[in-house]
């Protein structure tokens, strides 16, 4: 039985440099703090469909957006169980990735993975390798966008467009790190089904997860005939079409801070977001590279978390305690036993920019003594 520990009360405050959660801003914080309404009422309809709409608005896709309570992972099941009937491939490059791989053998379904050294990318020309000695069995392609474990960024706009060639296929993308501070044409490239959470690069509290949803992933659910009950697209896209609202009670109050925080990126843009982010990427993976070594596979790191290879031997766990001690900020070490003192991470998504980065890494230097 895991020790009970009791929340105190005279916690410091840190700020987070982490794959996630991340940095909200206070007047998103104190949305929060509204008083509460009712579900099923005229207000909470005004509410979801002006965060349905300005979704669809900001990430520039004439798509169906589902918004609901709970983590990413919740559309990463629903989205095998809506989509596969038996046969799907899985391009594996990090954990996440594993975990997709994981989540469809458990729900019964057939995996063949498409395995790649964790802090390799996905290959485009191996997709189509796959696909074409597939003989079409395949209903689904599934691959993460940015695999956080590894600080990886796969190119899912052209493995979008292999895949595309395969119109029986839908593909399927993991974007939970990534979306809303890398840019990417969900509609021009072919995928079906993106999903993210929104304590990442869309800098909210967590408990909401967002699916972008296409036509043609709602017709094969349709024909396919069984889907998940909580995260079934159809189930959720038509009771908003209908109702504006969601089909089981969702979290009010983060769904009023996601009205604040989408206030500000939609001032912001979403271009100008991730040039941001674009940014912060550069100026990371350049300390990186004069200090350490990039964990990833060249040309394939992540605009939102560069995962840093630990070539100094630091003490990693030292330097993290360390660093949250002193300087009240918190960054990530390596993902798992594998890369724990192997890697250490450094998250710069959502309303961080250069100058908070350079705090942490003139921190990390003093510590550690760069």
């Amino acid at each position: 039985m895991s020790e009970n520990h009791e929340y105190r009360d005279d916690y410091p405050e840190q700020t987070l440099y982490i794959p996630g959660p991340t940095e909200v801003r206070e007047d998103v914080v104190d949305a929060m703090a509204e008083p509460l309404f009712g579900h099923r009422s005229e207000r909470m309809t005004d509410l979801y469909t002006t965060i349905v709409e300005d979704t669809k608005t900001f990430l520039e896709t004439d798509n169906d957006v589902i918004i609901l309570t709970g983590s990413g992972t919740a559309f990463m099941e629903s989205s095998i169980l809506n989509l596969v009937d038996e046969h799907v491939l899985v391009t594996t490059c990090g954990s996440f990735s594993e975990r997709q791989a994981d989540i469809a053998e458990r729900l019964g379904k057939t995996v063949d993975r498409l395995e790649y050294e964790w802090g390799d990318a996905v290959k485009p020309e191996d997709v189509r390798e796959a696909l074409e000695e597939s003989d079409g069995r395949y209903d689904v392609v599934t691959c993460v966008m940015n695999e956080s474990s590894t600080g990886v960024r796969n190119p899912i706009e052209e493995i979008g467009d292999v895949v595309a060639e395969y119109p029986d296929t839908c593909f399927v993308v993991d974007a939970v790190s990534a979306l809303g501070g890398d840019y990417v044409d969900i509609d021009a490239h072919n995928i079906d089904v993106i999903f993210t959470s929104v304590q990442k690069a869309f800098a909210m509290p967590p408990g909401l997860g967002v699916c972008v949803v296409s036509e043609d992933a709602y017709e094969r659910e349709a024909e396919k005939g069984t889907s998940a009950w909580y995260g079934g697209f159809r189930r959720c896209i038509d009771y908003y079409e209908k109702k504006g609202q969601t089909h089981s009670t969702p979290a009010i109050p983060v769904m009023l801070a996601y009205r604040q925080q989408m206030k500000h990126m939609l001032e912001e843009g979403h271009d100008a977001r991730d040039a941001r982010h674009r940014e912060m990427a550069a100026y990371t993976q350049e300390w990186a590279r004069e200090h350490f070594e990039m964990f990833p596979e060249e040309g394939y790191e992540s605009q939102t978390v560069s995962c840093i290879a630990n070539t100094q031997d630091i003490d990693v766990a030292g330097t993290i305690a360390t660093v949250a001690d002193e300087y009240e900020m918190v960054f990530s070490n390596g993902y798992g036993s594998a890369l724990g003192e192997r890697t250490f991470r450094i998250g710069h998504m959502g309303e961080h920019d250069v100058e908070s980065i350079r705090a942490l890494t003139d921190a990390i230097e003093d510590i550690a003594g760069l």
